[in-house]
């Protein structure tokens, strides 16, 4: 698996307990012994998609090293699916079905260090998404021609909805995956990775075999069939490959060319290097709008600027670039390289990811432009829950992951008032953690450390409350004094206003401060950097 790195969450464990929970959530989410008894180290994917019955048949190999000798383990596959057999050794085992969990027996213990593998068979119709990629399952659609159109999206959701598989977070395998897929003839199948070659099989199918290098999150790998053509660019050494409908092809060229190349400049110099470039970069094509699908993102925004040809910012900026373009390219280094162990820290993926619109923004049009779009994004956050989800039963917090989370990471940056020293923390976080398995404890630990500040609450106060930080200001004397109003104890955080037009760094507390600094009017003599720094003025 990925390194793991995993720091005591002493702040979270409360959670678990306030929301009932079914054995299936908690088979799904947990780590028992049989899923934490060994570690994925490959999946070879062989399968047979049929468009006109909507069923998938085929099997799963799946490598792994034992961790701790046993002789049961957990895999897990919807239960909707068929298992037709599992194959050790040449020996058929004996299993049992849990929910979407199974249990698979050896006849004898399998011990710790020695590498083994399971051979997987199963068919099945899997789910299909009524909303993808919101709700996790397969799109079958057609394009203007009349040819299938069929992708799928299942993180949350889990991918163990359409393949066999160690369905969680914390196990990525090690030595990557090949996805060979076989489709009828007239359609191509892209998946993750490489394109190695296509088999001509009988009956009307072909077969679109793919590899990937990497180690990848299991909700990454995925499937495209349709009539694609094929585009083929680069920025560097760096292969740019755009697998787009026919009908498509010559708005992709004009297209994707605004955007891939200043992007990938971009995050490059902000993030560190592309970190799948042994599997290369690719925009897919989809029947849903998008999704970050490791090596060959999910592109279904229509060739439009924007969301869709809106600006989720309200400011007019977000209009100058496509957003899934950005976005889920974004998740390449967080969420595919850097990823949460536990989908309840899901705010790393989505929050670092939602900022990274801004850097590019910042990269092509300047702070300004970057700062008016992500603070126009604030209208979006809902306060509706805590950002942190649930740990243990695959479940995730509040959608406030991805703006919230951005403008915590713009506080941050406005903390460390020092843009040089930002930059060269964001590229150090990237890099330090780059393809490892992480939680809300590292990222706190890292930026405690780089800053210099124990910024625990305040990462406490944005991920754990639903409320942000509220600064009370009032007239005292012949001044003012000031304070934080937070959920969170003993919170420190410092905050920039301005007074007559000269700007002053205050450090409240959780307790009134005075000031000696005279004014007549807050609302026409003070102003807040609100702008900056995440909060709310009282």
């Amino acid at each position: 698996m990925k390194k793991i790195i995993i720091l005591t969450t002493l702040f979270s464990i409360f959670l678990s307990n306030a929301q009932n929970f079914t054995r299936r959530d908690s088979l799904q989410g947990g780590m028992r012994f049989e899923r934490s008894c060994f570690d994925v180290q490959r999946y070879n994917l062989d399968i047979k998609v049929l468009p006109r019955t909507k069923k998938i048949i085929g099997s799963n190999e799946i490598m792994f090293l034992v961790a701790a000798t046993t002789s049961k383990i957990q895999m897990d596959l919807f239960e909707n699916m068929q298992v037709d057999s599992i194959v050790w050794n040449q020996q058929k085992l004996t299993y049992k079905r849990d929910n979407d969990a199974v249990f698979i027996e050896f006849p004898l213990p399998l011990e710790k260090d020695s590498e083994q593998s399971i051979q997987f068979y199963y068919q099945g119709k899997p789910k299909i998404a009524k909303n993808a990629p919101w709700d996790g399952g397969f799109v079958f659609k057609t394009d203007s021609n009349g040819k299938d159109f069929i992708g799928v999206a299942v993180q949350g959701t889990g991918a163990s909805l359409w393949y066999p598989v160690k369905d969680s977070q914390t196990d990525e395998p090690d030595k990557g995956a090949s996805i060979k897929v076989a489709v009828p003839n007239g359609l191509m199948n892209v998946s993750n990775g490489r394109f190695k070659g296509s088999v001509a099989l009988e009956n009307g199918f072909t077969r679109w075999d793919w590899e990937v290098t990497n180690p990848i999150n299991t909700y990454s790998i995925t499937v495209n069939i349709a009539d694609y053509v094929h585009i083929h660019d680069a920025i560097g050494d760096l292969d740019l490959d755009y697998y787009v409908l026919r009908e498509n092809e010559e708005k992709a060229k004009i297209h994707f060319e605004a955007d891939v190349k200043p992007m990938m400049q971009c995050f490059q110099s902000k993030f560190g290097k592309y970190p799948f470039y042994e599997d290369g970069y690719k925009l897919v094509e989809t029947p849903y709008l998008g999704m970050e699908h490791q090596s060959a993102v999910a592109y279904g925004n229509k060739y439009k600027k924007g969301y869709m040809g809106a600006d989720l910012s309200g400011t007019g900026i977000g209009l100058s670039f496509d957003f899934i373009t950005i976005h889920e390219t974004g998740h390449e280094w967080f969420g595919n390289s850097i990823t949460s162990k536990d989908i309840a820290d899901m705010w790393i993926h989505e929050g670092f990811t939602t900022y990274s619109e801004s850097v590019f923004l910042e990269c092509t049009k300047g702070y300004e432009e970057a700062q008016k779009y992500i603070n126009g994004q604030a209208k979006n956050v809902a306060y509706d829950r805590p950002v942190i989800g649930f740990y243990g039963v695959n479940k995730e917090g509040s959608s406030d992951m991805y703006y919230k989370g951005a403008l915590l990471i713009n506080t941050l940056r406005h903390i460390t008032n020092n843009d040089a020293k930002w930059w060269q923390m964001l590229l150090k976080f990237s890099e330090t953690y780059k393809k490892q398995i992480i939680d809300t404890e590292t990222v706190i630990a890292f930026f405690n450390k780089e800053i210099g500040y124990n910024l625990t609450p305040v990462f406490k106060q944005y991920l754990n409350h639903k409320n942000i930080p509220k600064l009370i200001i009032k007239k005292h004397l012949n001044g003012f004094k000031y304070k934080w109003e937070t959920d969170e104890k003993d919170f420190v955080m410092p905050v920039e206003i301005t007074i007559n037009g000269k700007m002053e760094r205050l450090i409240p507390t959780n307790e009134f401060q005075k000031s000696g600094i005279r004014f007549t009017s807050f609302a026409e003599e003070v102003q807040v950097a609100t702008d900056k720094f995440f909060i709310k003025v009282n």
